[in-house]
């Protein structure tokens, strides 16, 4: 320490004496006037936690959109701009700010970046973080006709395959005929046919190699499974 600060160090312990205020005090503000001309250390920067928790994880879902599904949209820090919404049969919903948006056979994180993209316009700055997420699966129906035990249109809010499709039925009914089991699809504006052969497989013994020549195909929405 200098001696001109310890100069002012004695002027203030003096001054606090003759006023009569704490010793305490007075030493506290000789020891600032000592530090006043140090430099003053580095601070470290300031961390936000709850502003960095703000932002969401980004969900990745496998699960395409479908007319009929309900799907929730989320604009985060806007009320105005959250809604549950219902797919119409053409594919599409309507959105504040957005307007008509065709969505179907879309990835919902996909749907995400196409409000985003409308929203620009909206902002100065970046668009607030979009969440979609599927509330009701409705869409993903399905049909299973023939002998079976419960017959009737499904809705499995998930994707399955043909066993998972007869299982949902109850299962198959006395002399069905497990060979030739047909899976009609509609692909835009043609119809197929697929033929599955299960009837190995549900004799004792079913092999790897059965399985692979079962063709198990995957039930896509709209499908109609036949069990002759």
């Amino acid at each position: 320490m200098s001696q001109r600060h310890r100069s002012a160090g004695k002027v203030l312990l003096g001054c606090a004496l003759a006023l009569g205020l704490p010793v305490a005090a007075s030493a506290q503000a000789g020891q600032a006037s000592a530090a006043a001309g140090a430099p003053a250390p580095a601070q470290a920067p300031s961390q936000n936690p709850a502003a960095a928790a703000a932002q969401p994880t980004p969900a990745v879902s496998s699960y395409r959109i479908n007319p009929g599904d309900q799907i929730e949209i989320y604009v985060w820090g806007e009320e105005r701009l959250q809604r549950a919404l219902r797919v119409l049969p053409d594919g599409t919903i309507a959105f504040p700010l957005v307007g008509q948006l065709k969505v179907a056979g879309h990835l919902p994180q996909e749907v995400e970046q196409m409000v985003s993209a409308r929203l620009q316009s909206q902002y100065r700055g970046e668009v607030p973080f979009v969440t979609v997420s599927i509330s009701a699966p409705d869409g993903m129906q399905f049909s299973v006709l023939g002998k079976v035990r419960s017959p009737g249109s499904f809705s499995a809010g998930r994707y399955v395959n043909v066993l998972d499709a007869l299982s949902l039925a109850g299962g198959p009914a006395e002399f069905a005929n497990l060979g030739r089991i047909l899976v009609i699809s509609r692909r835009g504006d043609q119809l197929t046919t697929t033929t599955v052969r299960l009837d190995d497989l549900f004799k004792g013994g079913a092999s790897t190699r059965d399985v692979q020549q079962a063709n198990i195909v995957q039930i896509m929405p709209g499908d109609i499974v036949i069990v002759p």
